[in-house]
């Protein structure tokens, strides 16, 4: 097929990676595949890219994203990272390349990488390909993140490449593929690391600029660059990155934890500096709320278990601190990042009282309602405590609420909501009764106080929550049939069950 008639190769791309230089990238070549089968493709995306849906074939997404034949160059980006505590130079994208970089129809710079499209020099003698699985896997992650108000990459197609490829955690042989993600940069915690391994604080400033100038703009017009005091000048700047880089890793990991979701990896090279959520390997969705619960079955130590995500990133944020001191004081950045714990429990607070269909309300306006009780605060607080101990799924609660409140409309007094309980098991008398009345109370204050609150918080009941969270058990129910019958009706509707 011509390109021209061809949307996706159609598309303008920018050279903001591949401007700076060769320090930063190696280009390589896609590998050939014995067959490219569209599998997935996400429409809401070419939407962001201001490409009617309708205008682009299956035929066209695997042209441009399973032969890669007329795209160049690709990039395969360098970087280094803390793995599980231990600092490895080796790293770099071993199996996928940046595709290209444009704007969406907002202005935003994005990437498209890919996921399973050949070897790289980073590739440490793995074949540089993606099982399915690990595709569908992503794909179930970062679409169930996105619904759930999390920061995150989205995949934008996955074509099945027809390779047999031997894994130690799946029958031999499992199908191959090759993703299409957007993100906002691929650009990592470790791409900053591998620069100070190479004491090149000069392409460090020159990295920085970039991200600065095309991720946080406000930054680079409120802190502009003075040719007299260049020094000065870019030390304000990069402080104030590093300032909203923390506000943004702080929300993000709150957003996690409200999403009941385990990344399972953070490494400092699966962060990313525009704090964006990506790259999705052994993740997990949790079922109780179990701060011990991990994702990856390598992790033997818990290092990254549920409850410590919070802990890590902050660590990482630190060590990033590394770094950046060839350029800004230390003492500015450590005093930065101790902001860290006030943002992520003010928006862990947001997130969780949004899950329960009700607004966030400032302080003030929480000081003023009559008792304790109606106080936001208050009540995570008691919706964490029934969470860790009832014996039902965690996204069990949040639906169970929508469910009814979407039939029966608001509760005109707190023992309405008893119904809820029928056909699950029973939970810890105490914890649902002072859950219970606390949901009630701030409800209804907020009801009294905002007029709104009313006529929203049905709607917003099921905007910010799903109907099947994707444990680790549906997650293999979908797999289950994809793997066995080539039937992919069952994603297929639950992905349209989340849209």
């Amino acid at each position: 097929m011509n390109g021209l008639k061809n949307p996706l190769l159609s598309l303008t791309f920018e050279d903001a990676i591949e401007s700076l230089g060769d320090v930063y990238w190696d280009v390589v070549e896609a590998a050939d595949f014995p067959i490219t089968k569209l599998r997935f493709r996400n429409n809401a995306i070419l939407n962001q890219l201001d490409i009617p849906p309708k205008s682009v074939t299956d035929h066209n997404f695997e042209e441009a994203y399973g032969e890669f034949a007329s795209r160049a160059p690709l990039l395969a980006l360098r970087y280094h990272g803390y793995q599980f505590g231990t600092y490895n130079p080796l790293l770099g994208d071993g199996r996928g390349f940046l595709y290209g970089q444009l704007r969406d129809r907002f202005g935003q710079l994005q990437d498209l990488g890919t996921k399973g499209s050949g070897k790289t020099p980073w590739s440490r003698g793995g074949d540089g390909r993606l099982t399915l699985k690990g595709g569908v896997r992503e794909i179930i992650a970062s679409e169930a993140l996105h619904k759930l108000g999390v920061k995150t990459s989205r995949t934008l197609s996955l074509v099945e490449t027809g390779e047999d490829l031997w894994r130690e955690d799946e029958p031999y042989p499992t199908r191959s593929a090759v993703m299409v993600r957007m993100a906002e940069t691929h650009l990592r915690f470790g791409t900053c690391e591998r620069l100070l391994y190479l004491q090149d604080p000069i392409h460090l400033e020159k990295l920085l600029r970039h991200v600065v100038i095309n991720y946080y703009s406000e930054i680079a017009n409120n802190f502009p660059i003075d040719p007299k005091f260049p020094v000065c000048t870019l030390q304000r700047q990069l402080l104030a990155f590093y300032g909203q880089l923390v506000n943004r890793v702080a929300k993000l990991v709150a957003e996690w934890m409200s999403a009941g979701f385990v990344h399972g990896v953070l490494n400092t090279d699966n962060m990313s500096l525009t704090g964006e959520s990506f790259d999705y390997g052994p993740f997990a969705f949790i079922n109780q709320w179990n701060p011990d619960f991990t994702a990856a079955y390598f992790d033997q130590t818990g290092l990254y278990a549920f409850g410590r995500q919070p802990s890590v990133c902050h660590n990482n944020l630190r060590l990033l601190q590394k770094p950046l001191a060839m350029l800004i004081p230390h003492k500015g950045m450590e005093e930065l990042l101790e902001g860290f714990g006030e943002t992520y429990k003010n928006h862990l607070s947001f997130c969780l009282t949004r899950r329960l269909g009700l607004a966030k309300h400032p302080k003030k306006l929480d000081e003023n309602m009559t008792t304790t009780k109606t106080n936001s605060d208050y009540l995570i607080e008691k919706t964490l405590q029934l969470s860790k101990s009832w014996n039902i799924d965690y996204g069990v609660l949040f639906n169970k609420l929508t469910e009814h409140i979407t039939k029966n409309g608001l509760p005109s007094e707190p023992e309405v909501l008893n119904t809820m309980l029928i056909n699950l098991t029973p939970p810890p008398r105490q914890e649902w009764l002072t859950w219970r009345d606390a949901w009630w109370a701030y409800q209804n204050a907020s009801v009294e106080v905002i007029t709104k609150e009313k006529e929203e918080i049905p709607s917003r009941l099921k905007r910010w929550n799903i109907l099947q969270i994707p444990t680790q058990s549906v997650i293999a129910r979908l797999w289950s049939s994809i793997y066995e019958e080539d039937d992919w009706g069952p994603l297929n509707n639950w992905l349209e069950s989340i849209a």
